[in-house]
């Protein structure tokens, strides 16, 4: 018998406005998928919609419609489950990777042993995560940076005039490592121009410095940088990696662009061959959310999971980033309960 799709929209809300380079906002809604089988057992997901990426909660609702006739008999059909809801209604990502992590957690579920497990991984290799200081007025940076207290990595969001400013401010209340992301607010000349204040505040990762499209900026910007360069708008897909190789040094992953599980291990297997470095990021997301990508975390070489630590109230519990080390349940399947 098919699987009988749910769903519930959720909306969660940051401890802060969260402020990027294109803008801020607080408040963010979420679909949380179920997919239940015969004997009753449930697989959860979350779809995590970004406007910049056409998808909101909405059309993840509109898109559920499409895809639940679509879905397999057997959870176990994986591979070909995604490749069939990929071809029933194109884009749409962060629905398919909330129905891929539905089916993950439901096949593990099933088996009885947790998804980092059966891809025979071990938890400690995980990384730690670093922990996002939004863009803010400068006192309420300070007051981010002394509450992330117990993260050893800070990622700063940059991409504005105020760039130098932030990052002395962050460096007068900490020496801790930091990552700065851009999010593609800067042009090839600003990026170039703020190479030197990354690299005197002891700044390891630029994330995003350039629009996504602008493949020969970063090629000429990586050119020029002692500091490593990450795509993230830049790159959704296994599919974008090729083009990115020798422009970039490495690249980030999020479930909520790529769109399912598998297609986030295909992106790592992509990136390795062409020995590039690979990071895990979020949306703002639950813990439900959350979960499903840090069962590949002992992959990687950055993490970046801290979407559920920057939310007021989490509705799940999950995988956990405390004092930036990655925690992975051992419940079966993504082993997320409902707080």
């Amino acid at each position: 018998m098919p699987l009988r799709l749910s769903y519930e929209v959720l909306e969660l809300e940051t401890a802060y406005p969260f402020g990027i380079a294109r803008g801020t906002h607080q408040k963010y809604r979420r679909v949380w998928v179920r997919l239940t089988d015969d004997d009753g057992v449930e697989g959860w997901g979350e779809a995590d919609p970004s406007y910049y990426y056409g998808e909101t909660a909405d059309t993840v609702v509109a898109a559920l419609a499409s895809y639940g006739p679509a879905l397999p008999d057997d959870p176990f059909d994986l591979e070909a489950a995604e490749a069939r809801l990929a071809a029933t209604l194109k884009y749409n990502p962060s629905a398919r990777s909330a129905l891929s992590a539905a089916l993950h957690d439901l096949v593990g579920k099933r088996l009885g042993v947790p998804l980092w497990k059966l891809w025979g991984l071990d938890p400690a290799a995980a990384p730690l995560s670093s922990f996002t200081i939004g863009l803010d007025a400068l006192d309420v940076v300070r007051r981010k940076i002394r509450e992330a207290a117990a993260y050893p990595i800070l990622k700063i969001k940059v991409g504005t005039p105020d760039d130098r400013a932030v990052l002395q401010a962050v460096r007068e209340e900490t020496d801790k490592r930091l990552f700065v992301d851009a999010n593609a607010g800067w042009t090839l000349k600003e990026a170039m121009q703020r190479l030197p204040l990354l690299e005197e505040m002891g700044v390891e990762i630029v994330e995003q410095p350039l629009a996504p499209d602008d493949i020969e900026g970063l090629r000429v910007l990586r050119a020029a940088s002692r500091l490593p360069i990450i795509a993230d708008e830049s790159c959704k897909t296994a599919a974008d990696i090729p083009r990115l190789v020798g422009a970039v040094d490495g690249i980030n992953i999020k479930l909520a662009k790529c769109g399912s599980l598998r297609e986030a291990l295909r992106m790592v297997a992509v990136a390795r061959a062409h020995q590039m470095r690979v990071m895990v990021g979020c949306m703002m997301e639950s813990s439900l959310g959350i979960t499903a990508a840090a069962h590949f975390t002992p992959l990687l070489d950055y993490v970046d999971l801290d979407g559920a630590a920057l939310l007021k109230h989490d509705p799940f519990r999950g995988a956990g980033i405390e004092g930036g080390r990655v925690t992975l349940p051992t419940l079966p399947g993504l082993g997320v309960v409902r707080r």
